[in-house]
């Protein structure tokens, strides 16, 4: 099996539990994953809680098309510059067309949202943002999957959301693994 190379989205003002929690997982499962500043500030991020991360590098859309999934971490200050940036909301909509997953959490789907892609799906997200959500169907559930989009409710769901993906792009089995050498228990 080919290895597959993730895309992770960071910005100012984003989840880092989210990030880092997704990031660790996917890695852990054998995934090539590429962490890219969206933003000015692309050498260091300072995340919804101050926490700095250092991004591998910056955002760079005409590199999108090497990865094999597109991760939108919540935050409300990094979700409010992804659904700024045009070619973020573009490269949403290119990744769905390709077949390729679009994973996001929290406040992520919002940035799904702004782009246009979330009419005819069920898909879940933090509650809070609910209201801004006002296409396709959203449910109350930690984790859901339509397709190719790959949906997650907060923080404390990290873990779900980062294995159902480690399942998708490696498999089952590997996810599994991973769960239990992290002791991890659904």
């Amino acid at each position: 099996m080919t290895k597959k190379n993730v895309c992770v989205l960071i910005a100012d003002g984003s989840e880092e539990m989210e990030v880092v929690i997704v990031v660790d997982v996917l890695r852990r499962a054998g995934i090539g994953v590429f962490l890219a500043g969206v933003g000015e500030e692309t050498r260091m991020v300072t995340t919804s809680r101050g926490v700095r991360i250092a991004p591998d590098g910056a955002w760079d859309p005409a590199e999108a098309t090497r990865f094999d999934a597109l991760v939108i971490p919540g935050g409300i200050g990094g979700t409010q510059a992804m659904r700024q940036d045009e070619s973020v909301k573009q490269a949403v909509r290119e990744f769905l067309q390709a077949d390729k997953v679009v994973a996001a959490l929290c406040a992520g789907p919002t940035v799904l949202h702004a782009a246009g892609v979330l009419a005819g799906k069920t898909y879940t997200s933090n509650p809070g943002s609910r209201e801004e959500l006002t296409a396709g169907t959203w449910v109350d559930r930690p984790v859901v999957r339509d397709g190719s989009i790959l949906t997650s409710q907060a923080p404390g769901t990290a873990f779900a959301f980062a294995f159902a993906l480690a399942e998708i792009l490696a498999s089952p089995e590997i996810a599994q693994q991973v769960a239990a050498k992290m002791l991890y228990r659904a």
